[in-house]
């Protein structure tokens, strides 16, 4: 359990020091594709839930292999079309079990949030694995981290109210570091679940 926020936070800068350009770049299209397909109302929003799914599991995809410190192109972040229906399919699911969650009250919906936010991190890690079986794996992931990552994203606010202070430009630095933070945090709490397992065997 000992993930410490400030320690993800140094991590997450120190790999970014002198490689912010890809990923400002990445996720500017990203954000702008994104948000963009949404300014038309009904058609809009339609695509824009079309197109997030993929999106959303291209930019864990490029997120992970940053972090791992393999390879990126600016290509991984569309990766999550190679597996349309599979990231749509996740998308939607979350998108449904949050809404009834929070139909009960808001906190539930939080925590529902908080359970399924690993599930496109081990979409990319498993391609092979059933989309419901993501989202409980993410539900088991994330037990005993939840408000970890509660806090980690109340961090996330503040530094969005200090990017208004600079008009906006800010968040071109801000977006990609918050993929990238994220995708330390599903790698520590990956590690400690993986020495949880093989400490649980050699007591066996």
């Amino acid at each position: 359990m000992g993930i410490e926020i400030k320690t993800l936070l140094e991590k997450s800068l120190n790999a970014l020091k002198g490689k912010w350009g890809l990923p400002i770049l990445a996720f500017f299209i990203y954000s702008v594709l994104l948000g963009g397909s949404g300014i038309f109302k009904t058609p809009g929003s339609l695509i824009a839930l079309l197109l997030g799914g993929p999106f959303t599991l291209g930019a864990a995809s490029f997120s992970l292999a940053f972090v791992r410190g393999e390879e990126v192109q600016l290509s991984n972040i569309f990766s999550g079309f190679d597996r349309f229906i599979t990231a749509l399919g996740a998308y939607l699911l979350i998108i449904v079990y949050v809404i009834l969650w929070t139909l009960l009250l808001i906190v539930p919906g939080i925590i529902a949030a908080l359970s399924y936010s690993m599930t496109f991190y081990i979409l990319s890690d498993t391609p092979n694995i059933k989309v419901v079986d993501a989202l409980e794996r993410s539900k088991q992931m994330m037990e005993g981290y939840k408000w970890k990552l509660f806090y980690l994203y109340l961090h996330y606010l503040l530094l969005s109210v200090l990017c208004l202070l600079t008009l906006g430009i800010g968040f071109l630095w801000l977006i990609p570091f918050i993929h990238i933070t994220n995708a330390n945090f599903y790698e520590a709490i990956k590690n400690s679940r993986e020495m949880e397992m093989s400490g649980s065997l050699d007591r066996v």
